[in-house]
Protein backbone atom coordinates (compact mmCIF):
# COMPACT_ATOMS: atom_id res chain seq x y z
CA UNK A 1 0.00 0.00 0.00
CA UNK A 2 1.45 3.37 -1.00
CA UNK A 3 0.79 6.45 1.12
CA UNK A 4 -1.53 6.80 4.07
CA UNK A 5 -4.96 5.16 3.74
CA UNK A 6 -8.04 7.31 3.30
CA UNK A 7 -10.65 6.44 5.92
CA UNK A 8 -14.38 7.02 5.70
CA UNK A 9 -16.32 6.63 8.95
CA UNK A 10 -19.84 5.52 7.99
CA UNK A 11 -22.49 6.61 10.49
CA UNK A 12 -26.18 5.73 9.93
CA UNK A 13 -28.59 8.26 11.44
CA UNK A 14 -32.32 8.12 12.04
CA UNK A 15 -33.93 10.93 14.07
CA UNK A 16 -30.68 11.69 15.91
CA UNK A 17 -30.91 15.48 16.31
CA UNK A 18 -30.32 15.18 20.07
CA UNK A 19 -27.12 13.14 19.98
CA UNK A 20 -25.44 14.37 16.78
CA UNK A 21 -24.23 17.71 18.22
CA UNK A 22 -22.47 15.67 20.94
CA UNK A 23 -20.94 12.85 18.92
CA UNK A 24 -20.12 14.64 15.63
CA UNK A 25 -17.24 16.64 17.19
CA UNK A 26 -15.94 13.40 18.72
CA UNK A 27 -15.83 11.69 15.32
CA UNK A 28 -14.10 14.70 13.78
CA UNK A 29 -11.51 14.78 16.56
CA UNK A 30 -10.84 11.07 16.07
CA UNK A 31 -10.15 11.60 12.35
CA UNK A 32 -7.83 14.51 13.15
CA UNK A 33 -6.02 12.49 15.82
CA UNK A 34 -5.52 9.49 13.52
CA UNK A 35 -4.28 11.77 10.75
CA UNK A 36 -1.99 13.58 13.19
CA UNK A 37 -0.54 10.24 14.28
CA UNK A 38 0.24 9.42 10.66
CA UNK A 39 -2.12 6.42 10.53
CA UNK A 40 -4.55 7.82 7.95
CA UNK A 41 -4.68 10.52 5.31
CA UNK A 42 -5.99 14.00 6.08
CA UNK A 43 -8.41 13.44 3.17
CA UNK A 44 -10.36 11.05 5.40
CA UNK A 45 -14.01 11.84 6.00
CA UNK A 46 -16.85 11.42 8.48
CA UNK A 47 -19.84 10.33 6.37
CA UNK A 48 -23.29 10.55 7.92
CA UNK A 49 -26.08 8.56 6.27
CA UNK A 50 -29.50 10.07 6.88
CA UNK A 51 -32.04 7.23 6.89
CA UNK A 52 -35.15 9.24 6.11
CA UNK A 53 -35.19 11.10 9.43
CA UNK A 54 -38.24 13.17 10.33
CA UNK A 55 -36.46 15.61 12.61
CA UNK A 56 -33.55 18.02 12.01
CA UNK A 57 -30.96 15.29 11.45
CA UNK A 58 -30.31 16.08 7.78
CA UNK A 59 -30.27 19.81 8.49
CA UNK A 60 -27.57 19.25 11.12
CA UNK A 61 -25.54 17.04 8.77
CA UNK A 62 -25.59 19.76 6.12
CA UNK A 63 -24.57 22.29 8.75
CA UNK A 64 -21.61 20.15 9.81
CA UNK A 65 -20.54 19.77 6.17
CA UNK A 66 -20.51 23.54 5.72
CA UNK A 67 -18.43 24.02 8.85
CA UNK A 68 -15.68 21.47 8.15
CA UNK A 69 -14.65 19.66 4.96
CA UNK A 70 -14.10 16.42 6.88
CA UNK A 71 -17.86 16.15 7.36
CA UNK A 72 -19.93 14.84 4.47
CA UNK A 73 -23.38 13.31 4.28
CA UNK A 74 -25.79 11.41 2.08
CA UNK A 75 -29.54 11.17 2.50
CA UNK A 76 -31.83 8.32 1.54
CA UNK A 77 -35.11 9.15 -0.15
CA UNK A 78 -37.01 7.41 2.66
CA UNK A 79 -36.44 5.33 5.74
CA UNK A 80 -35.08 1.91 4.74
CA UNK A 81 -33.73 0.66 8.05
CA UNK A 82 -30.35 0.53 9.75
CA UNK A 83 -28.81 -2.24 7.62
CA UNK A 84 -29.70 -0.55 4.33
CA UNK A 85 -28.37 2.77 5.62
CA UNK A 86 -25.01 1.20 6.50
CA UNK A 87 -24.92 -0.53 3.11
CA UNK A 88 -25.64 2.76 1.31
CA UNK A 89 -22.70 4.41 3.07
CA UNK A 90 -20.35 1.51 2.36
CA UNK A 91 -21.23 1.35 -1.32
CA UNK A 92 -20.88 5.13 -1.63
CA UNK A 93 -17.42 4.97 -0.06
CA UNK A 94 -15.91 1.94 -1.74
CA UNK A 95 -14.35 3.74 -4.70
CA UNK A 96 -13.44 6.90 -2.78
CA UNK A 97 -11.37 5.57 0.11
CA UNK A 98 -9.07 2.75 1.22
CA UNK A 99 -10.89 1.71 4.41
CA UNK A 100 -14.27 2.28 6.04
CA UNK A 101 -15.36 1.99 9.64
CA UNK A 102 -19.10 1.71 10.29
CA UNK A 103 -20.34 2.82 13.70
CA UNK A 104 -23.59 4.03 15.24
CA UNK A 105 -23.93 7.71 16.08
CA UNK A 106 -25.22 7.32 19.64
CA UNK A 107 -21.79 7.19 21.29
CA UNK A 108 -22.22 3.70 22.73
CA UNK A 109 -19.40 2.15 20.71
CA UNK A 110 -15.95 3.23 21.90
CA UNK A 111 -14.48 5.36 19.10
CA UNK A 112 -10.99 4.91 20.57
CA UNK A 113 -11.10 1.30 19.33
CA UNK A 114 -10.63 2.79 15.85
CA UNK A 115 -6.93 3.30 16.60
CA UNK A 116 -6.36 -0.43 16.99
CA UNK A 117 -8.66 -1.21 14.05
CA UNK A 118 -6.59 0.97 11.71
CA UNK A 119 -3.37 -0.50 13.09
CA UNK A 120 -4.67 -4.03 12.47
CA UNK A 121 -5.45 -3.00 8.88
CA UNK A 122 -1.93 -1.63 8.45
CA UNK A 123 -0.64 -4.96 9.76
CA UNK A 124 -2.52 -6.86 7.05
CA UNK A 125 -6.12 -7.41 8.17
CA UNK A 126 -8.77 -6.59 5.56
CA UNK A 127 -11.72 -6.80 7.98
CA UNK A 128 -11.59 -5.88 11.67
CA UNK A 129 -14.63 -6.68 13.81
CA UNK A 130 -15.36 -4.66 16.91
CA UNK A 131 -16.58 -7.04 19.63
CA UNK A 132 -17.93 -6.22 23.06
CA UNK A 133 -15.60 -7.34 25.82
CA UNK A 134 -18.44 -7.58 28.34
CA UNK A 135 -22.13 -6.81 28.82
CA UNK A 136 -22.19 -5.45 32.36
CA UNK A 137 -24.36 -2.48 31.38
CA UNK A 138 -27.09 -4.71 29.91
CA UNK A 139 -30.03 -6.05 31.85
CA UNK A 140 -30.09 -9.79 32.48
CA UNK A 141 -32.86 -10.22 29.91
CA UNK A 142 -31.01 -8.31 27.19
CA UNK A 143 -27.72 -10.07 27.91
CA UNK A 144 -29.40 -13.49 27.93
CA UNK A 145 -31.33 -12.91 24.70
CA UNK A 146 -28.38 -11.29 22.88
CA UNK A 147 -25.90 -14.03 23.72
CA UNK A 148 -28.55 -16.67 23.03
CA UNK A 149 -29.07 -15.10 19.59
CA UNK A 150 -25.39 -15.44 18.67
CA UNK A 151 -25.31 -19.06 19.84
CA UNK A 152 -28.51 -19.83 17.92
CA UNK A 153 -27.20 -18.23 14.74
CA UNK A 154 -24.02 -20.29 14.85
CA UNK A 155 -26.02 -23.41 15.67
CA UNK A 156 -28.15 -22.83 12.56
CA UNK A 157 -25.12 -22.50 10.34
CA UNK A 158 -24.71 -18.71 10.11
CA UNK A 159 -21.07 -17.66 10.40
CA UNK A 160 -21.22 -14.57 12.62
CA UNK A 161 -18.71 -13.14 15.08
CA UNK A 162 -19.80 -13.49 18.72
CA UNK A 163 -20.81 -10.20 20.40
CA UNK A 164 -20.23 -8.25 17.20
CA UNK A 165 -22.86 -5.84 15.87
CA UNK A 166 -22.06 -3.36 13.08
CA UNK A 167 -18.91 -1.70 14.39
CA UNK A 168 -16.27 -2.89 11.94
CA UNK A 169 -13.47 -1.85 9.61
CA UNK A 170 -13.69 -3.04 6.00
CA UNK A 171 -11.11 -2.37 3.31
CA UNK A 172 -12.08 -1.09 -0.13
CA UNK A 173 -10.80 -4.36 -1.59
CA UNK A 174 -13.34 -6.31 0.46
CA UNK A 175 -16.10 -3.84 -0.41
CA UNK A 176 -15.48 -4.37 -4.11
CA UNK A 177 -16.10 -8.08 -3.64
CA UNK A 178 -19.01 -7.44 -1.29
CA UNK A 179 -20.69 -5.33 -4.00
CA UNK A 180 -21.29 -8.58 -5.91
CA UNK A 181 -23.74 -9.68 -3.21
CA UNK A 182 -27.10 -8.45 -4.46
CA UNK A 183 -29.46 -9.73 -1.76
CA UNK A 184 -32.42 -7.50 -0.96
CA UNK A 185 -32.78 -9.05 2.49
CA UNK A 186 -29.50 -8.04 4.08
CA UNK A 187 -27.95 -8.90 7.44
CA UNK A 188 -24.48 -7.37 7.33
CA UNK A 189 -22.97 -9.00 10.39
CA UNK A 190 -23.63 -12.37 8.80
CA UNK A 191 -22.85 -11.42 5.19
CA UNK A 192 -19.45 -9.77 5.68
CA UNK A 193 -17.78 -12.99 6.96
CA UNK A 194 -19.01 -14.75 3.81
CA UNK A 195 -16.74 -12.57 1.67
CA UNK A 196 -13.62 -13.94 3.34
CA UNK A 197 -10.23 -12.13 3.35
CA UNK A 198 -7.93 -11.90 6.40
CA UNK A 199 -9.84 -10.69 9.45
CA UNK A 200 -9.35 -10.12 13.16
CA UNK A 201 -11.20 -8.65 16.14
CA UNK A 202 -10.76 -5.72 18.48
CA UNK A 203 -12.40 -5.79 21.91
CA UNK A 204 -14.00 -2.68 23.40
CA UNK A 205 -16.41 -1.70 26.17
CA UNK A 206 -19.84 -0.42 25.18
CA UNK A 207 -21.17 2.67 26.97
CA UNK A 208 -24.59 4.12 27.66
CA UNK A 209 -26.26 6.16 24.95
CA UNK A 210 -25.15 9.80 25.25
CA UNK A 211 -28.49 11.39 24.36
CA UNK A 212 -31.85 10.66 22.78
CA UNK A 213 -33.70 7.37 22.74
CA UNK A 214 -32.82 4.04 21.20
CA UNK A 215 -34.53 3.26 17.89
CA UNK A 216 -34.10 -0.47 18.38
CA UNK A 217 -36.81 -1.73 20.76
CA UNK A 218 -37.27 -5.42 21.47
CA UNK A 219 -39.65 -5.87 18.53
CA UNK A 220 -37.07 -4.55 16.03
CA UNK A 221 -34.30 -6.61 17.60
CA UNK A 222 -36.40 -9.76 17.29
CA UNK A 223 -37.26 -8.89 13.69
CA UNK A 224 -33.57 -8.36 12.87
CA UNK A 225 -32.68 -11.67 14.51
CA UNK A 226 -35.33 -13.56 12.55
CA UNK A 227 -34.28 -11.85 9.33
CA UNK A 228 -30.69 -12.85 10.02
CA UNK A 229 -31.59 -16.48 10.59
CA UNK A 230 -33.81 -16.83 7.51
CA UNK A 231 -31.47 -14.80 5.28
CA UNK A 232 -28.33 -16.78 6.05
CA UNK A 233 -29.43 -20.33 6.74
CA UNK A 234 -31.90 -22.93 5.47
CA UNK A 235 -31.55 -25.07 8.57
CA UNK A 236 -34.99 -24.05 9.92
CA UNK A 237 -36.54 -25.67 6.82
CA UNK A 238 -34.48 -28.79 7.42
CA UNK A 239 -35.52 -28.84 11.07
CA UNK A 240 -39.16 -28.66 9.96
CA UNK A 241 -38.56 -31.60 7.62
CA UNK A 242 -36.94 -33.58 10.41
CA UNK A 243 -39.75 -32.75 12.83
CA UNK A 244 -42.31 -33.76 10.20
CA UNK A 245 -40.63 -37.12 9.73
CA UNK A 246 -40.43 -37.67 13.49
CA UNK A 247 -44.10 -36.89 14.04
CA UNK A 248 -45.04 -39.05 11.06
CA UNK A 249 -43.24 -42.00 12.63
CA UNK A 250 -44.85 -41.36 16.01
CA UNK A 251 -48.27 -41.00 14.36
CA UNK A 252 -47.78 -44.26 12.43
CA UNK A 253 -46.91 -46.04 15.66
CA UNK A 254 -49.99 -44.50 17.26
CA UNK A 255 -52.21 -45.76 14.45
CA UNK A 256 -50.87 -49.28 14.87
CA UNK A 257 -51.40 -49.05 18.62
CA UNK A 258 -54.98 -47.79 18.15
CA UNK A 259 -55.80 -50.63 15.73
CA UNK A 260 -54.37 -53.25 18.08
CA UNK A 261 -56.24 -51.83 21.06
CA UNK A 262 -59.43 -51.72 18.97
CA UNK A 263 -59.10 -55.38 17.98
CA UNK A 264 -58.48 -56.32 21.61
CA UNK A 265 -61.55 -54.36 22.71
CA UNK A 266 -59.53 -52.25 25.15
CA UNK A 267 -60.37 -48.80 23.81
CA UNK A 268 -61.87 -46.17 26.09
CA UNK A 269 -63.90 -43.32 24.64
CA UNK A 270 -62.49 -39.91 25.56
CA UNK A 271 -62.31 -36.48 24.00
CA UNK A 272 -59.53 -34.91 26.10
CA UNK A 273 -56.69 -36.85 24.51
CA UNK A 274 -58.10 -36.24 21.03
CA UNK A 275 -58.36 -32.48 21.61
CA UNK A 276 -54.81 -32.30 22.97
CA UNK A 277 -53.40 -34.16 19.98
CA UNK A 278 -55.34 -32.03 17.49
CA UNK A 279 -54.26 -28.78 19.17
CA UNK A 280 -50.62 -29.90 19.33
CA UNK A 281 -50.48 -30.95 15.70
CA UNK A 282 -52.40 -27.85 14.59
CA UNK A 283 -49.97 -25.57 16.40
CA UNK A 284 -46.95 -27.33 14.95
CA UNK A 285 -48.40 -27.14 11.46
CA UNK A 286 -49.09 -23.40 11.77
CA UNK A 287 -45.54 -22.75 13.00
CA UNK A 288 -44.11 -24.76 10.14
CA UNK A 289 -46.29 -22.92 7.62
CA UNK A 290 -45.18 -19.60 9.12
CA UNK A 291 -41.47 -20.42 8.75
CA UNK A 292 -41.96 -21.73 5.22
CA UNK A 293 -44.01 -18.62 4.41
CA UNK A 294 -41.19 -16.40 5.65
CA UNK A 295 -38.78 -18.05 3.22
CA UNK A 296 -41.29 -17.76 0.38
CA UNK A 297 -41.74 -14.07 1.19
CA UNK A 298 -38.00 -13.52 1.02
CA UNK A 299 -37.84 -15.32 -2.32
CA UNK A 300 -40.67 -13.05 -3.53
CA UNK A 301 -38.76 -9.91 -2.52
CA UNK A 302 -35.51 -11.17 -4.05
CA UNK A 303 -37.16 -11.88 -7.41
CA UNK A 304 -38.50 -8.32 -7.55
CA UNK A 305 -34.90 -7.04 -7.24
CA UNK A 306 -36.01 -3.67 -5.91
CA UNK A 307 -33.34 -1.09 -5.00
CA UNK A 308 -31.95 -1.65 -1.54
CA UNK A 309 -31.56 2.09 -1.11
CA UNK A 310 -31.96 5.31 -3.09
CA UNK A 311 -29.70 8.26 -2.36
CA UNK A 312 -31.67 11.45 -2.90
CA UNK A 313 -29.11 14.03 -1.76
CA UNK A 314 -25.44 14.47 -1.02
CA UNK A 315 -23.95 17.36 0.88
CA UNK A 316 -21.47 17.94 -1.94
CA UNK A 317 -23.98 17.36 -4.76
CA UNK A 318 -27.39 18.23 -3.27
CA UNK A 319 -29.47 17.58 -6.34
CA UNK A 320 -27.83 14.47 -7.82
CA UNK A 321 -29.78 11.26 -7.40
CA UNK A 322 -28.26 7.85 -7.50
CA UNK A 323 -30.14 4.56 -7.71
CA UNK A 324 -28.85 1.13 -6.78
CA UNK A 325 -30.29 -2.30 -7.53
Amino acid sequence: MSGKPILWIIIPCYNEEEVLPITAPQFLQKVLDLAGAGLISDRSRVCFVNDGSRDRTWELICQFARQDEHFIGISQSRNRGHQNAVLAGLMEARDKCDITISIDCDGQDDINAMDEMVQQYLDGAEVVYGVRSRRDTDTFFKRFTAEGFYHLMNLLGADIVFNHADYRLISARVLESFADYHEVNIFLRGMVPLVGFPSTTVAYERHERLAGESHYPLSKMLSLAFDGITSLSNKPIRLITGAGMLFSIVSFIGVIWAVVMGLMGSTVAGWASTVCIVCLMGGIQLICLGVIGEYIGKIYMETKARPRYIISERTWEPYERKYHG
